[in-house]
């Protein structure tokens, strides 16, 4: 059967982070690692996510 799966190549770490990191919704800094998702939208942290209206959200370390 026929995966419709994307394959990507890099030649950088950089390179596929700047195409493939999802981006803050609130500060538009891109998200490498944890970052939170709230209602379909992501934010890097839980202060932003708590910026654009999103409650019970918070950080963990």
């Amino acid at each position: 059967m026929y995966s419709k799966r994307t394959v990507h190549v890099f030649d950088c770490f950089s390179c596929a982070i700047h195409r493939m990191a999802p981006i803050c919704e609130h500060c538009r800094v891109q998200i490498i690692g944890q970052g939170v998702e709230v209602e379909g939208h992501w934010f890097c942290g839980a202060h932003c996510a708590r910026a654009e209206g999103k409650t019970g959200v918070v950080d963990r370390v």
